[in-house]
């Protein structure tokens, strides 16, 4: 099954695909199956690559492309979303997902990874699990019809150029990041992915190939370290620059009409409403950068301003109120543990503690890292 998760391999896919028919293996399979082909779509690596707006653009892009190569090839297409739980990797709501993709992309089929807490959080309770299968089964349907992919289709005509300018000033914004002098560095001071990689939580090494740079990073680590210390980064950061350089009456129309946008700024809100603007401060003066502080609040700042212009809101999740108080009763839960993480992290970055004091503080660190994940969820 081939499997398209950078933005470069996104942009190629049609031509990847046309290239795997030509193998006699493939061509004698499709046959066996009735030209029937999966093909998988990675969310994490586009994210961590250009950030959220463009990673979801591309997918859109890459699906509807996707659709129209089955379509001239008469191939049943199946896509498999490899989402994780994290809003940086592709979580969420997955039925409201499943209504945002791309118009011919779902024709009855949709196949999607459950990861991480998120199999517990939907499946751990039988009424809980059956909901959300029929949600999605319903979103399936529903998508599949041909009035909902006219819609669709439509609404993606109508906000192409829009798509572009929010496209062109997100990517900036988070290129300006990410390639800001120093950065890396700076990342390994304010989280705890250093720590992280050594405690073997997840199945795979944090860095591919034994490197350490930011760019042989998975996407997993990158995404949690960001929700350890509040900030929930990759969910939302250069958003808030996209929409400041649209107008505000399109915006609302398109919120309103396209899935694709209202999905995602609906996510990003989520992921804000998870986050603590003065507990990250603190997470982020460890790294002794005022500058890449300073343009990481702003653009928090002003994604939250503009979400809500937006919106039509006075505060984040305003309109989903039993969201907003599951998220009110644990923070006050998870900003003691916060507290402790900080006190561990500025131990251990200190350098002064001998072999046994580091042992009790990565101990310590790694039990706040479990709760902290438990309480804020869509993190895995």
């Amino acid at each position: 099954m081939p499997l398209f998760e950078t933005i470069i391999d996104l942009h190629n896919a049609r031509e990847t695909l046309d290239a795997m028919l030509e193998l006699e293996p493939v061509r004698q399979r499709m046959a066996a199956t009735g030209r029937a082909l999966e093909v998988m779509l990675g969310y994490s690596d586009s994210a961590k690559e250009r950030g959220p707006v463009t990673a979801t653009l591309a997918l859109y892009a890459a699906q509807a492309d996707l659709a129209a190569w089955a379509a001239e090839r008469s191939v049943r297409l199946t896509l498999f979303h490899g989402r994780g739980g994290a809003l940086g990797r592709g979580g969420g709501p997955a039925n409201r997902a499943v209504m945002a993709q791309a118009p011919g992309s779902v024709s009855g089929r949709f196949k999607v990874t459950e990861q991480g807490e998120v199999i517990f959080a939907r499946y751990g309770n039988q009424t809980l699990a059956q909901r959300h299968l029929e949600q999605v089964t319903s979103a399936v349907l529903l998508t599949s019809t041909p009035a909902a992919r006219r819609r669709t289709e439509q609404a993606a005509i109508r906000f192409e150029a829009l798509a572009r300018t929010l496209d062109a000033a997100a990517r900036s914004a988070y290129h300006a990041l990410i390639e800001s002098e120093g950065f890396a560095v700076y990342f390994t001071a304010v989280t705890p992915v250093r720590e992280l990689a050594r405690m073997h939580l997840g199945s795979r090494p944090a860095n591919r190939g034994g490197d350490t740079s930011l760019a042989s990073l998975r996407a997993i680590p990158w995404v949690f370290a960001w929700s350890q210390i509040r900030l929930n980064l990759p969910g939302w950061y250069g958003i808030g620059s996209g929409l400041a350089s649209a107008p505000l009456d399109e915006l609302r129309v398109a919120y309103a009409e396209w899935p694709l946008l209202n999905v995602l700024i609906d996510n990003a809100e989520m992921s804000l409403a998870k986050t603590d603007r003065f507990m990250a401060a603190e997470y982020l003066r460890l790294g002794g950068q005022p500058r890449i502080a300073e343009l990481i609040l702003e653009e928090y700042d002003r994604t939250i301003e503009r979400i809500l212009a937006v919106t039509g809101q006075s505060r984040l999740l305003e309109k989903r109120r039993v969201l907003s108080w599951a998220v009110e009763l644990r923070n006050p839960k998870i900003d003691a543990l916060c507290h402790l993480q900080l006190r561990a992290l500025r131990a251990l970055r200190s350098g002064d503690a001998d072999d046994t004091e580091r042992r009790r503080l990565e101990q310590l660190l790694l039990l706040t890292v479990n709760g902290i994940a438990a309480g804020l969820q869509n993190t895995g």
